[in-house]
Order: structure tokens, then sequence, then C-alpha cells
């Protein structure tokens, strides 16, 4: 089967309630849970390129090893149409810059991924305008990556290139051989999207997935003068994993017809059912282990 890594975003405290653990803790939890990877999260409180230099760089891949794991992927944080309603600062430079410190740690930490995103909407901006800059920015951060012997996974999170039909497009127009993706069920899912069909579509060029399992609940908004409900989009909450709407099965099924070799990352990016205590964490985290396990019985 896969092998198992665990994203740091999991203890970041970046959502109400979730626990935060220094990144040394979390790389201690991971390898306590027995997870044989992590993912790591490209921004504070983790591994910020402000405050890794060489020397800390090595250092955390010192007490990496010494854990015996592996660092499966980082996870860079960019948005190529942010901006575009101020042209005078250089954003998508920054982005760029951003995204090769990602790769010169990736290279000292022994990772070959980096993990991107595309762009958000933006109400200034043209569909085509915001498609144009996403290329153009992945063309170049991957270029630059590629000094480090890095690849790109990006990730189809993202408004631009959201279906699975417009991100191979996408991937195309890049045309870098180390710009891949890191294709993840949840997206396609919500779409109502076939997964077989999605996962074959891309192909050998999944290098990676992070994965979270979810529930869908209705929403209505209230109208006095109805006396009535209207419907607003569902809202969604994660739950352990295999209690949720996503076929992981399947999806797991397909990737393996396409050959796949890279890692499954679980990631605890959202609020849980139960809250964000370091034990309801825990709980979820082991859960997962044990639902991979399931798989190869």
């Amino acid at each position: 089967m896969f092998s198992t890594a665990l994203h740091s975003v999991s203890y970041a405290g970046v959502w109400p309630g979730q626990a935060r653990l220094s990144l040394d803790d979390f790389l201690t939890r991971a390898w306590s849970l027995g997870y044989e990877g992590v993912m790591l999260m490209a921004k504070r409180p983790h591994l910020s390129v402000l405050d890794f230099d060489n020397v800390a760089t090595e250092r955390l891949r010192w007490r990496i090893d010494e854990l015996g794991l592996k660092v499966a992927c980082l996870a860079g944080y960019t948005d190529f149409t942010i901006g575009s309603d101020r042209p005078d600062i250089p954003t998508r430079e920054m982005q760029v810059l951003y995204v090769t410190q990602l790769a010169r740690l990736a290279a000292t930490l022994g990772c070959k991924l980096v993990r991107v995103f595309t762009g958000y909407s933006r109400a200034n901006m043209g569909y085509d305008q915001a498609w144009n800059w996403c290329v153009d920015c992945l063309k170049e951060s991957a270029r630059r990556a590629a000094d480090f012997g890095v690849t790109l996974a990006l990730q189809n999170h993202h408004d631009t290139a959201a279906h699975f039909e417009s991100f191979a497009d996408l991937l195309d127009d890049v045309d870098e051989p180390n710009c891949c993706a890191a294709f993840d069920a949840w997206s396609p899912a919500l779409h109502g999207s076939d997964l077989v069909a999605a996962v074959k579509r891309l192909g050998l060029r999944i290098v990676h997935t992070t994965v979270a399992d979810y529930v869908r609940r209705p929403r209505f908004s209230y109208v006095p003068n109805l006396v009535n409900y209207v419907p607003e989009p569902d809202a969604i909450r994660a739950v352990p994993m295999g209690e949720g709407f996503i076929d992981y099965r399947v999806f797991f099924t397909a990737l393996r017809q396409v050959g796949y070799q890279g890692a499954v990352a679980y990631e605890m990016c959202s609020p849980l059912r139960g809250g964000g205590s370091q034990e309801n964490l825990d709980r979820y985290a082991k859960r997962f282990l044990e639902w991979m396990r399931s798989l190869a019985e």
C-alpha cells in the first residue's frame, strides 16, 4: 500500500480551538503515532523561509533523520492571482521567490516535492487573465525549482482550474516536466465528478495526494417576510477517515491502476467533529492509519 505522511497543518492552531505544536513537537508526535513521513506547512508557526537558514535547515534534517521520518512534501501557500488591484507591487515576483526558497529548503531536507496552488477568483480579473498569470508564475517557479532537483506539486484547490479537466489543461499549458499534480479526491467529490475518470485524466502526473474525509450538512437562512427558509451551500465538516461522503477506496484503487508511487498525506486543516484538542487530533490521526491498514487486509 502507499506510504503515509502526516501534514503539520493538523497541529498548527490554524482553526479555532485547534491545538498548536511546535515543529519539533509535531515531528515527535508524527513519529510516536506511527507515520512514515511528514508534510510540512511552509509558513509560520512551522517551516517559514524567514526562520530557516542553512544551519537551521541542516539541524532540522538531522532531527528528521534521527526520528526515521521522510519529508514527503513541503506545503507552500501561493495565490498567483493576488495583487491584480495593485500592479505597482511585484506580488507575483515575491511568490516566485518564495517558491524558489522552498525548493532550496526541500533539497536540503532531502525532499523532492513542493506543493503550490493556482489562484483565487478576483472581481477585477477575467478568467483568461487569471489563467495566464497562473501559467506564467508556475512556469518560472518550476524552472527555478528544477535547479534544486525539486518538482512542483500543484494542488487542485484554488478557483483557477479547479475542475479536473481544466486542471489537466493548465498543466498542459505550463508544460514543464517538473510541474505535476498534487491531486486530491476532495475537490472532484464536491464537484460531483467521477473519481476514477479524474485520476485517469491526470495519470502519472499525480505525484502527491492529501486526504481528509467530510460530511455534508444542509444550511438554510430564514426569511421573515416569507415565513420560510431559503437554502444556502452545504456546510462541510471533517469526520474520521472512512465516515464521510468521499469514496477513498475507489480513489486509491484508481491511483494504483495508474501507477501512483507517492505518499498519502493526512491533514486536519478545518474544524473536526469533536473539536481541536490534542487528544481529538491524535484520535483522528490514529484512525487514518487504522483505515489505511484495513485497505491491505
